[in-house]
């Protein structure tokens, strides 16, 4: 399989990054997102290392991923 998604070295280089509310306010084991930089494609990133790389994915496979995690929830 060939990886086609492209990748920031230094995610800090970006700003706003979100988490998810489900997420818990002190919890770092989660992934950040942000839709500021790119309007096309989605970074996403660990939040445990913010000035770690960040995968770049493209927004209508993102919004995918995220509406599919949206029907498995109870």
């Amino acid at each position: 399989m060939k990886r086609s998604e492209p990748n920031i070295p230094d995610a800090s280089v970006l700003s706003a990054w979100r988490k998810s509310s489900y997420s818990g306010g002190s919890s770092d084991n989660c992934l950040e997102a942000t839709h500021t930089a790119l309007p096309t494609h989605i970074p996403v990133r660990d939040s445990k290392n913010p000035t770690g790389p960040a995968l770049v994915f493209p927004a209508p496979a993102w919004q995918a991923f995220v509406t599919s995690l949206g029907r498995t929830r109870p």
